[in-house]
């Protein structure tokens, strides 16, 4: 296992999250133990689900999702079966809240794209329904092949920056689709996960605009950023959906989200 996966980050964001109007952004999340597997890694990984404000570290209940599978080569996998769920443990800004877990046998070289499908998420403060289509790649035992291949989710972010073997500073590239066409001027948060920092150093944000980073696509979909620091970090492009979701007998909208995770490594 990776080195990075063992070390902790301590978030210093009291202002922030003392202040009951700012709005946190919310990011499915799906983190394997190891982006890239070579010939001399175990080849079984951990992929852990979870729903929270990556910045911050604050975890929201995840149920057991709709849809949660691997493509390699074109072909999907369903692994629901393979989840464990977790109650949350550590301390009170995870605490009590449910998160997922899977085991996966890598036996092929290629490009192992996992995806997760929520279900509804009720979000009081917004007024609406939440459903987070999340995916990242792992790449297995040397063969590049297959990170660019849309997986078919109802809305995905396409990346054109091959999503592993990134420097911290490099720019990540993506295209976000919603049915399959191109999201012309989509807002993309942005945030990173402060559990998966590579090192002790201490996170403060000179303000509230600092926790999420905000970009929108140009009018193909297409959407860059560069990743200042190592660790993970999350995209999530949001749109409006065209149904909507009963709550108390009223239709509530649904927001859906293209998330996608990219790991950038610590440069020597």
């Amino acid at each position: 296992m990776r080195y990075r996966h063992l070390l902790t980050v301590f978030t210093c964001l009291s202002a922030v999250l003392s202040c009951a109007t700012i709005s946190l952004a919310h990011f499915g999340c799906v983190i394997p133990s190891d982006d890239i597997v070579t010939q001399e890694d175990p080849r079984k990984i951990q992929v852990a689900l979870k729903f929270l404000h990556p910045l911050e570290g604050q975890y929201m209940e995840l149920a057991r999702p709709e849809q949660f599978g691997v493509q390699h080569e074109g072909n999907r996998t369903d692994l629901r079966a393979a989840l464990t769920s977790f109650i949350g443990k550590g301390g009170d800004q995870q605490k009590g809240a449910t998160f997922w877990q899977a085991e996966y046998t890598i036996k092929r070289p290629g490009d192992y794209t996992f995806y997760m499908e929520p279900v509804p998420y009720w979000e009081p403060a917004e007024d609406t329904f939440i459903v987070h289509y999340t995916k990242v790649c792992v790449n297995a035992l040397g063969k590049e092949e297959g990170w660019d291949s849309p997986v078919g989710l109802e809305t995905e972010i396409v990346p054109f920056t091959r999503p592993y073997g990134l420097w911290t500073g490099n720019v990540f590239t993506g295209q976000v689709l919603v049915k399959g066409k191109p999201a012309a001027f989509t807002e993309v948060e942005i945030e990173y996960l402060s559990e998966s920092a590579v090192n002790t150093k201490e996170i403060t944000v000179p303000g509230d605009p600092f926790v999420t980073q905000t970009l929108k696509t140009d009018a193909k979909g297409m959407f860059s950023y560069a990743m200042p620091w190592a660790g993970w970090w999350g995209f999530a492009a949001l749109n409006t959906a065209d149904r909507t979701i009963k709550k108390d007998g009223v239709d509530k909208p649904v927001e859906i989200g293209a998330v996608y995770w990219v790991f950038a490594t610590p440069i020597p």
